[in-house]
């Protein structure tokens, strides 16, 4: 078949790249040793990748300085590389920039702790080019609780789903105000509770950038059948998330081994429940273990190469690695 483009939801690279020059090693963009580079990318004929600011907040001081200064060294890195990459800040850019044969890079924020409890933090998120937020990591912020991994202290295999606590009150202005910026909200790590807030509170398409279907592995970080249907009502979107554990039923975290033939069965049962249009792309690379077959960027093609020997037709494959998710852009992205 022919090359299939690639839309990705949600990476950790730029993270790589920072918490490696802190160890004294040299990494880049263009090329490094990480799951993603710009060289891997254009192989496997990327036309858009959400670059994740992830920070880990225990000890952090001041996290929205600490963002900020990652966007810097975003902003640094595709500056240097605009003879592959360009920045988008909406569904046109990403086709201005494809006309010209270049890839787009998506600015998001997976911490939404980062803004401090603040919209005026989160506006200002918006005017350096912030685009999605995904709303909680695995503390609970003042925007709302995550899908915990503990209880009373011990580990759960695949953590306890919180049913209970959801947005709190500054949460729901917050994902409010991301709606009225033109933010696209990411609910990906955001407990159970959480998840029905937020379809509660907004009316536009939101996303999880980087979740499973729980049904297949019931692993917390995943969503529950309900949950896809919602959220396929909405016209939201789900991004296949390759970390062995959030596809591999191995309840050991670091024995988990991630297959093609498991992003397949994933995505076969949330089509079966939810239709092909709330289905995407959401790698996780550089934020994960290893994938046994899915190793990096320029594996992509494995990927559309076995859907097409598993039956699923041109059109749904077009959905599942990009169009799905450009649709979610030209609605939600002001331009």
């Amino acid at each position: 078949m022919t090359r299939v483009p690639v839309a990705d939801m949600h990476c950790d690279t730029i993270s790589a790249i920072a918490a490696a020059r802190t160890q004294g090693r040299n990494a880049a963009l263009r090329k490094n040793e990480l799951h993603i580079d710009l060289q891997k990318m254009k192989q496997a004929g990327y036309l858009v990748q959400n670059f994740a600011m992830f920070l880990y907040l225990k000890g952090l001081e001041d996290p929205f300085t600490a963002c900020m200064e990652m966007i810097d060294l975003y902003k640094q890195e595709i500056a240097k590389n605009q003879d592959l990459i360009e920045e988008a800040l909406c569904y046109e850019d990403i086709v201005a920039n494809q006309k010209q044969g270049k890839m787009s890079a998506l600015l998001t924020i997976e911490e939404g702790e980062t803004a401090m409890g603040s919209l005026e933090k989160l506006r200002a998120f918006y005017d350096r080019g912030v685009r999605m937020v995904t709303l909680t990591w695995n503390f609970q912020n003042s925007i709302g609780f995550p899908n915990c991994l503990l209880k009373d202290g011990t580990k759960a295999p695949y953590g306890i789903p919180n049913t209970e606590q959801g947005l709190t009150e500054f949460g729901v202005n917050f994902v409010q105000e991301m709606e009225r910026l033109g933010m696209i909200i990411d609910v990906s790590h955001l407990s159970d509770a959480g998840f029905y807030d937020v379809l509660k509170h907004t009316k536009q398409p939101f996303v999880a950038s980087h979740s499973n279907a729980r049904t297949l592995c019931p692993h917390v970080r995943n969503m529950t059948d309900d949950m896809i249907k919602k959220l396929s009502e909405r016209g939201g979107v789900m991004g296949m998330n390759f970390c062995p554990a959030f596809l591999d039923l191995e309840q050991d975290y670091d024995k988990a081994v991630g297959t093609l033939r498991m992003v397949i069965d994933q995505i076969k049962h949330i089509i079966k429940i939810a239709g092909d249009e709330c289905i995407g792309l959401g790698s996780d690379f550089d934020g994960i273990a290893p994938h046994a077959e899915l190793k990096d960027a320029s594996c992509m093609p494995l990927l559309a190469e076995l859907m097409e020997q598993e039956g699923f037709s041109h059109s749904t494959i077009e959905h599942v690695f990009y169009k799905n998710v450009l649709r979610v852009y030209h609605t939600v992205l002001h331009r």
